[in-house]
């Protein structure tokens, strides 16, 4: 038999009330031609272990391995992928049903594209839908604009050595996404809701976004991509001032605002007081 054209690398570490959840969403997909590799990253959790060590469902293989983090759980499930395409899927999340096939059709019509993200709809403890609108190198290097999940092409990602180790703290995709563009690659997103991401508050994510450990890994960041930050400085300087130019607008926006209703508010006052005496002058007797 021929082998998979994408490979679904899940890792798995003591979230097993999540795992029929998210394998049964890609198995809904309707592109079809997959692998799922269910990385149970050492899992402690008696429920989860219970749960691995008896799982089968179509398509799906279980690599268990010594707990050692996700970054080395997604390592080695590129090591066992066979794929063409990868995508890295959190356990807790889950893919709309025409995820694969939307994906898989852009980057067989654009061979020049590496990888292809979409529109992701947040869950759990937050609800909103992120909508990025551009990947290119700059747009990475200002922001990670885009998704874990997002299909990429085997090569792209074993020719950069897959995941940093040195990023286990957080923000290993954001340095997977900025090594691939540094190396010329393209990447494309997806105007469309194809990926649905739970939001927990003892999720990696959401600590890795707490602001101590966030500027300890900006600063990683920043080190192992020197020379592509000195590149672009001028406009990622300038992509920074955007949103504090907006801001201050604001500010003087509210400022005439607020001049403007003192001014209204002091006027309103005075014809109060010109009433009133009117008035007080209409209730003395006559003389």
């Amino acid at each position: 038999m021929s082998s998979p054209r994408v490979s679904v690398v899940m890792p798995c570490f003591n979230l097993g009330q999540y795992v029929d959840e998210a394998v049964g969403s890609v198995l809904a997909q309707t592109f079809q031609d997959f692998e799922i590799l269910l990385i149970d990253d050492g899992s402690t959790d008696s429920e989860t272990r219970r749960l691995i060590d008896s799982y089968r469902r179509p398509r799906t293989r279980v690599i268990q391995l010594p707990h050692r983090g996700v970054v080395a759980a997604r390592n080695a499930g590129i090591a066992e992928a066979v794929g063409e395409y990868l995508s890295f899927f959190d356990v807790d999340d889950r893919m709309e049903p025409q995820f694969l096939e939307r994906t898989v059709e852009h980057l067989d019509a654009e061979p020049d594209a590496a990888f292809a993200s979409c529109w992701i709809r947040l869950f759990g403890d937050e609800e909103w839908v992120w909508k990025p609108r551009r990947c290119d190198l700059v747009m990475l290097l200002h922001d990670c604009c885009v998704g874990t999940p997002t299909l990429v092409r085997r090569s792209a990602v074993l020719e950069v050595g897959g995941y940093d180790p040195a990023m286990e703290l957080g923000h290993e995709d954001w340095d997977l996404w900025l090594s691939i563009a540094e190396r010329g690659h393209r990447g494309l997103i997806i105007p469309e809701v194809l990926f649905c991401y739970r939001r927990r508050a003892t999720s990696r994510s959401s600590i890795a976004d707490a602001l101590g450990l966030y500027l300890d890994l900006y600063r990683v960041r920043i080190a192992k991509h020197d020379r592509a930050y000195r590149d672009n400085l001028a406009e990622l300087l300038w992509m920074k001032d955007q949103p504090l130019q907006r801001l201050l607008e604001r500010v003087v926006d509210t400022e005439v605002e607020i001049d403007a209703l003192t001014s209204e508010v002091a006027r309103r006052q005075d014809a109060v007081g010109q009433l009133r005496a009117a008035l007080d002058d209409r209730r003395e007797p006559a003389k």
